[in-house]
């Protein structure tokens, strides 16, 4: 099939699956109106790919094949590689204002871990699998999703202790036969897996011998038989109180995916019991998702430096020294992010013949992100002021005897009429809710996960200036 168009995209998605919001059973989420601004949003990435503008960055010829590809699809090999992959999520989330597509990012995460898994294991037969499975998706061009994180039960104890309530808090293979295995469990937060074709399914922790049974990484369709979806409550669209928008509204949600006896082939099974090999996968698959993490998050770190901007100039305390300060420490968040997220692609590793991003400085990145976050979040609200919470709302300005009196007593610096500035709030109040700040701590991760990252990592770093200070200090001599 090469290439999907928008459109394709939005077709293959009425395929009988099973989803379900808010206690309703949805028919198609291409066409349900609670679910098309997160279709749309997600048929970014095969729009670009059919776009002159963008084709350049998103497709690339695949040797192999004699075709073109997405560029998600095809395994980086070098810095260049990355940096380009980086600047196409950038791209994408840009134009999704800030929202990430994730119709291949995510997944391509996945293939690129478990091909290092299988080349590290030494598997030929899950190396040809991956291999596949790959090549599978380079002609189908389908959006796959990551399924990752375990329900987990109770967090104090392994997938496979006796004590937990039940044996499926973490996706488990319950039967083997000759054509495939069978899975039960299910997986939370699964961002796109409502309107994606399929997802990889693969463990969220190291394992341990016990735990054999939770060690299982494949592939699955979103309409395979067992699997049903619980997709939580999300903001649809903008609401009647805002200011109108011309600009297509962006959304991405997620999902609980439940596995209940769900058949998967032989040929889409990643890891079968390997337990061994499960924090391999997850450590290579952290690592890479957090590169993506980061990138995303630049469009959106330049949102903040801009409505920061914004609002100051409308409020007119823009040349206020304290000000000024208070929008320094924003586009020292920003530079810092985008430096860390190139630096780490420049000084790339190469693991198992894929180049990946540097783990130290990926890490960082996630963190400096994540912890810095909310006081970033804090500076804009605080630059807005009480009317970004207290303002008249639009159905307010609409009234005519009122919408006179609200441009008099809800204007901000002369010269700037007083709807710019209302509609900024509106832009701010979106912008910086719970939800979002949410979805920053702990995507890609908690920052204890990336704290434990760097400090692994950086042993050898440890050493090296350990060593320094114990010459400088004559307790060792020179090498």
């Amino acid at each position: 099939m090469g290439l999907m168009t928008g459109q394709q995209f939005k077709d293959s998605l009425n395929d009988g699956r099973v989803i379900y919001y808010k206690g309703e059973r949805i028919d198609n989420v291409a066409t349900h109106p609670a679910f098309v601004n997160c279709v749309n949003t997600m048929a970014l990435d095969f729009e670009m790919g059919h776009d002159p503008k963008y084709k350049d960055l998103a497709v690339v010829f695949d040797e192999e094949l004699g075709e073109e590809i997405s560029r998600y699809f095809a395994i980086p090999k070098n810095g260049e590689d990355l940096l380009k992959m980086q600047e196409l999520i950038i791209k994408s989330t840009e134009l999704g204002d800030g929202y990430i597509p994730f119709s291949h990012d995510i997944g391509a995460d996945v293939i690129n871990a478990i091909i290092i898994t299988a080349n590290i294991m030494g598997d030929q037969d899950y190396i040809d699998r991956i291999n596949n499975y790959n090549k599978y998706l380079k002609k189908t061009d389908k959006a796959v999703v990551a399924a990752v994180t375990d329900v987990k039960g109770d967090r104090m104890l392994r997938p496979g202790d006796p004590g937990q309530a039940h044996p499926d808090y973490y996706v488990r293979i319950v039967e083997k036969n000759e054509q495939g295995i069978i899975v039960r469990g299910a997986k939370a937060h699964i961002s796109g897996a409502a309107y994606a074709n399929e997802f990889f399914v693969i463990p969220c922790r190291a394992m341990s011998e016990s735990d054999a049974d939770y060690a299982v990484a494949f592939a699955i369709q979103a309409n395979a038989k067992g699997i049903k979806q619980i997709v939580r409550p999300f903001v649809q669209g903008r609401s009647a109180n805002d200011f109108p928008n011309e600009r297509p509204h962006r959304m991405i949600t997620d999902s609980l995916i439940i596995f209940d006896d769900v058949f998967v082939p032989w040929e889409r099974v990643f890891l079968c019991g390997e337990w061994k090999y499960a924090a391999t996968m997850v450590y290579n698959f952290a690592l890479l998702h957090r590169r993506t993490g980061c990138a995303y998050r630049i469009p959106l770190s330049e949102q903040f430096l801009g409505m920061a901007t914004a609002i100051a100039e409308y409020n007119g305390v823009e040349n206020a020294p304290h000000v000024k300060d208070k929008i320094t420490e924003v586009v020292i968040y920003l530079e810092t992010l985008k430096a860390l997220c190139n630096a780490a692609c420049f000084d790339y590793k190469m693991i198992a013949g894929i180049a990946v991003p540097n783990p130290v400085i990926t890490n960082i990145a996630k963190y400096h992100f994540a912890h810095q976050y909310h006081e970033i979040v804090r500076i804009v609200q605080d630059l807005a002021g009480g009317l970004l919470v207290t303002r008249p709302s639009y159905l307010d300005y609409c009234v005519p005897e009122l919408q006179e009196e609200i441009i008099k007593y809800c204007g901000g610096k002369a010269g700037i009429p007083t709807e710019t500035r209302l509609r900024m709030f509106d832009l701010i109040r979106r912008m910086t809710h719970s939800e979002l700040e949410t979805i920053a701590l702990h995507g890609e991760g908690s920052q204890e996960s990336q704290r434990m990252t760097i400090y692994a990592e950086a042993k050898k770093t440890m050493r090296y200036c350990k060593n320094i200070v114990d010459v400088m200090a004559g307790i060792k001599k020179q090498d």
